[in-house]
């Protein structure tokens, strides 16, 4: 994997991990579509993975310190017992929304991504994750609610919802927003407890694979490795950023415009790869 590969996967990372587009979907299309020849067997490539999922997971822990100091001092006890009994609430909602995907995942990405790995099928996904997108603006009920009102059933739908993302051309965060938004919450809400949830499943998945990491090593790539995570963190952060900030100003058919891309960028996949 040269230098410009790392950059540019780091990136993808970084963006699709957070915007409602499949960061798998882009994993599998890009390096098809730029005719790549890169070696997933090779020693580096896991630790180059686990590395950009580390990346991603500390931006969000850091761009979302403040709720996550504030949750583990109202688990301690510490605060106004209103507080920290709704914190704690809060905690347990990220708790049942992690649950069904990081169970299922376990059990069966490894057989979800090989069966639905190919490039074609991650472009027709990528279509199907914009029809989803769009549907939704249409469908959630009217007005909105805050993330206090989720409910322990809603916290479990959203993370069913979440499990859709097991297969490349479904977003994990256009799948959480999605389940939040049909649930009656605002996009600014919808995206925050999404965001929440991501943290541990996205470094879960990085730690999982830790052991692997230390075993494989990283070898004479260790320097592209770390240029990788590191450019990912700061994508992801920025990305972070950029999102809760478009959804605290845009409360109606926010997904729209990713939508679009998403059926434009399926459709020209599919043509590319079909022509």
């Amino acid at each position: 994997m040269t230098w410009l590969q790392a950059l540019w996967m780091a990136i993808l990372q970084g963006v699709t991990e957070l915007f409602p587009i499949s960061s798998l979907g882009h994993a599998v299309l890009v390096p098809a579509l730029l005719d790549w020849h890169v070696n997933q067997q090779a020693p580096e490539f896991l630790p180059f993975l686990v590395v950009l999922h580390l990346g991603t997971a500390a931006a969000l822990l850091l761009y979302f310190w403040r709720d996550w100091w504030v949750l583990a001092k109202s688990a301690l006890g510490q605060g106004p017992a209103e507080s920290v009994s709704e914190n704690r609430r809060l905690l347990g909602l990220i708790v049942v929304a992690t649950f069904p995907a990081a169970i299922l995942g376990f059990a069966f990405e490894k057989g979800l991504q090989h069966l639905f790995g190919s490039p074609l099928i991650a472009a027709a996904f990528l279509l199907v994750n914009g029809l989803v997108l769009f549907a939704a603006e249409r469908l959630k009920p009217r007005g909105g609610g805050l993330l206090t009102d989720l409910t322990w059933t809603g916290a479990l739908i959203v993370g069913l919802f979440q499990c859709a993302a097991l297969v490349p051309g479904i977003s994990r965060s256009g799948a959480t927003m999605v389940g939040g938004l049909l649930l009656g919450l605002h996009h600014k809400d919808a995206a925050r407890f999404s965001f929440l949830i991501a943290a541990p499943i996205i470094g879960g998945a990085g730690l999982f694979e830790v052991p692997k990491l230390l075993s494989h090593g990283s070898g004479s790539f260790g320097s592209t490795i770390w240029f990788g995570g590191m450019t990912a963190a700061v994508t992801a952060y920025a990305s972070t950023a950029f999102l809760m900030r478009y959804f605290s100003r845009h409360d109606f058919d926010a997904l729209d415009p990713f939508a679009y891309y998403c059926w434009a960028a399926g459709t020209l996949s599919l043509a590319w790869l079909l022509l």
